[in-house]
């Protein structure tokens, strides 16, 4: 119901006001009265009503004094105001103020009425459009973090100016503005299995999407198959320690309800300049290559990875690390990404005890043993772009040629890079395989009110910010605009071939709400149903 509020200083035009309309069979909540401004103005901020009427002449503070601290609070608030003085200059100041209304005494309850009735019907048009507005943005949430995800990728790039990256942080709703800054990377496992159902996937991954929105400054980034990647930003080097300890502990929390997934973060180092995210995304990158080779459910910064590699190289067996090590060269040849590869031999080769690297013999044990990995790896793929019998001749040379640590760390790189575009070209096909599926579940289910990124992810079994981003990158577009575009293409059809009311076409195509529908067809095609009906 909406609220109304009264002001008047005279007793007897309030009661008579007050008790001469049936307020709720009308359709209104009667929420107070006051005799002054000054009375009314703390009631009306704790009260928040709808609709103010105010007389315009009152002791202490009048009606238009009132109105005018009220519209910096409450800018939605509808006044009528209420006078005995027939004169332009109270009109004009009124009617600068936005007053809706400005009616003469003594007001009829049936002009009252009148008066009310049309500010009402105003205040649900508003907020009915206020309503739609907000559900088209919550659907289009998924091109506002494409957008997102571009702005990251432009900030660890290192060419973005300070100027610019404030600008595009704005558009955004996101304060980049400080002068120290850090960066995390986070991951948990992105495939729906690795949970106890489907919900509790999707429930995981909307929590880390919204982990820092209750830390003030702290931006979260979607990263497709990377996981997530949160912004810090603070007035100073001490601030931006405070937000990434609370973070870290919110992160722990949330992966706390689900004990058998696996999940790693690695923290970068402050910097104190927009352009030098760069060197924080390194130090983060560096540290989260680490989960190929720790595993388990850490987050960490770079001086706890040297404290943990350290007691690993004092404390295993040379034989124990190399077994372990086979286990962990599958695990990046089947999770990581050629950007990784540098920081993940670094960290492969520094799991290993600094004796066995002096070994010649230990040595081409090693590149052996990476070899005989890959291959096997690559069979898996089922592509022959590995040969065996070339693939050994390489490695012969190889191991005749390459001596030193350098070279061998060179030769390591190009053959994990190597595997890695040979899988990746596997996995488009497979991705696109995946896309079609989904393709065609939409095609199925479209009309589904209830249809969503993350109905459509599961069916897939691809965690939605994995599935959006493959999904933008194979289809062009992102599933909310290919999911509208279809909706769309459909309700032209039927408004052209049928003679059907707007409102059933929109509950065809997946619109419940009949003037949302209408909303969303104006928006993407610059004209309402009807009209687009009578056109053609």
């Amino acid at each position: 119901m909406i609220k109304v509020f009264l002001v008047e200083d005279e007793i007897m035009i309030r009661k008579g006001i007050r008790n001469s309309i049936h307020w709720e069979e009308e359709g209104y909540e009667f929420a107070g009265e006051a005799s002054d401004g000054e009375i009314a103005y703390p009631m009306i901020i704790k009260e928040k009503p709808d609709i103010l009427i105010t007389d315009i002449k009152m002791p202490f503070m009048d009606g238009l004094e009132l109105s005018k601290l009220l519209r910096k609070v409450l800018p939605n608030l509808k006044i009528l105001i209420l006078s005995g003085y027939d004169e332009f200059k109270y009109a004009k100041e009124a009617i600068s103020l936005g007053v809706t209304d400005y009616l003469l005494k003594p007001v009829s309850s049936a002009k009252l009425l009148e008066s009310l009735s049309k500010v009402a019907k105003e205040i649900r048009r508003e907020c009915s459009d206020e309503k739609m507005k907000e559900q088209y943005l919550k659907e289009m949430q998924e091109n506002v973090e494409r957008e997102k995800a571009g702005l990251f990728n432009q900030l660890i790039s290192g060419n973005l100016s300070t100027a610019r990256a404030l600008e595009l942080g704005n558009k955004l709703d996101m304060n980049l503005s400080g002068q120290a800054y850090n960066i995390i990377l986070f991951k948990p496992a992105l495939n729906v299995d690795a949970y106890s159902s489907i919900e509790d996937a999707e429930e995981a991954f909307e929590k880390l999407k919204h982990v820092g929105e209750k830390i003030p400054d702290v931006s979260c980034f979607l990263r497709g198959a990377e996981g997530w990647a949160y912004l810090l930003t603070g007035i100073d080097r001490d601030a931006v320690r405070e937000k990434q300890e609370t973070l870290k502990k919110k992160l722990f929390e949330i992966m706390e309800r689900y004990p058998k997934v696996e999940y790693f973060g690695g923290i970068g180092t402050e910097v104190t300049r927009i352009r030098q995210l760069p060197q924080s995304y390194h130090e983060a990158s560096l540290v989260f290559s680490s989960r190929f080779t720790l595993g388990g459910q850490r987050i960490l910064t770079r001086e706890e990875l040297n404290l943990i590699h350290n007691d690993g190289r004092l404390n295993a067996k040379s034989l124990d690390i190399m077994k372990h090590n086979k286990e962990i060269i599958e695990r990046f040849l089947f999770q990581g990404t050629a950007e990784e590869t540098r920081a993940f031999v670094d960290a492969y080769l520094g799991n290993i005890p600094e004796e066995n690297m002096k070994s010649d013999l230990m040595r081409q044990y090693i590149m052996m043993d990476i070899y005989l990995v890959v291959s096997s790896f690559c069979e898996q793929l089922g592509t022959e772009n590995i040969k065996k019998e070339e693939g050994a001749k390489e490695l012969e040379r190889a191991l005749q040629s390459v001596f030193s640590e350098k070279e061998i760390r060179r030769y390591i790189q190009n053959l994990l890079k190597s595997a890695l575009e040979r899988r990746d070209q596997v996995r488009g096909k497979k991705n696109s395989d995946m896309i079609g599926a989904a393709v065609e579940f939409i095609e199925k289910n479209y009309m589904a009110d209830k249809i969503s990124l993350n109905t459509v992810s599961a069916s897939v079994n691809m965690s939605p910010s994995y599935f959006s981003a493959v999904f933008s990158r194979e289809v062009g577009k992102t599933f909310v605009e290919y999911l509208t575009q279809r909706r769309m293409k459909k309700a032209k059809e039927l408004l052209i071939c049928t003679s059907k009311k707007t409102s059933e076409v929109g509950f065809e195509v997946g619109y419940k709400d009949p003037h949302y529908f209408s909303y969303i067809f104006k928006k993407t095609e610059g004209c309402s149903p009807t009209e687009y009906r009578q056109r053609t």
